[in-house]
């Protein structure tokens, strides 16, 4: 009996008025969700920024005068342009003197530190969220479970108790909905990260076979 009203509330209403009636754990939610945003539209911004940069063609130009043994020309080339991967090779073609594994681990490193800025905090929405929504259910079955035992005749306080039920529906539905969306962004940028790992251990490995083949007898 109480499912049939509870369901009509949710859906006779507009969004501001559900938003409302979902009582105050609403609030977190909505903050969780304007963070989340945030991070993806930044994130969004910053791999379109970094795919446009890209120039393959460069690393492997970068590449063979490195193996010509023209160093200095592979570095002016690296140093005009803002592919990632050109970075890498430039800065550890510029510290090789020290060590060139650790030029480009450390390289890398930096590289993928940008990559991974707003990651933590994504993964802090999806799963803050629902856990907000739980609460949300929590409080409102309570405000439900209140009206109960107030006592009196249960038709009375139907208004209280279809809007404890309709609190806890809307504060999962929208603690879900958040961490579902969320979820395709995250693992759009995971994967990124994993592309980008990639071509810089590929670019690494044939800079170092390179060194090895100028410096063998």
């Amino acid at each position: 009996m109480i499912t049939s009203p509870s369901l009509a509330f949710l859906m006779g209403h507009s969004p501001m008025e559900l938003f409302e009636r979902g009582g105050v754990m609403m609030w977190p939610i909505l903050f969780v969700s304007f963070v989340a945003l945030t991070v993806v539209v930044e994130r969004a911004i910053f791999l379109l920024r970094e795919k446009s940069s890209r120039d393959p063609d460069l690393v492997e130009k970068m590449l063979d005068y490195a193996g010509r043994n023209d160093t200095a020309a592979a570095v002016r080339l690296g140093e005009s342009s803002q592919d990632l991967v050109a970075r890498v090779l430039t800065y550890a073609l510029t510290h090789r003197e020290h060590s060139l594994s650790a030029a480009l681990l450390r390289a890398a490193n930096r590289e993928l530190t940008r990559f991974h800025q707003g990651l933590a905090v994504l993964d802090t929405c999806i799963t803050a969220a629902p856990l907000l929504g739980l609460l949300g259910t929590v409080t409102g079955m309570m405000n439900t479970f209140g009206a109960l035992g107030a006592g009196g005749d249960i038709a009375a306080n139907a208004g209280q108790i279809t809007g404890g039920v309709g609190e806890a529906l809307i504060a999962t539905m929208c603690g879900l909905a958040i961490a579902i969306l969320c979820l395709f962004p995250y693992n759009v940028l995971n994967s990124r990260i994993e592309e980008v790992r990639h071509d810089l251990a590929d670019a690494a490995s044939a800079l170092e076979l390179i060194a090895r083949k100028t410096v063998a007898p």
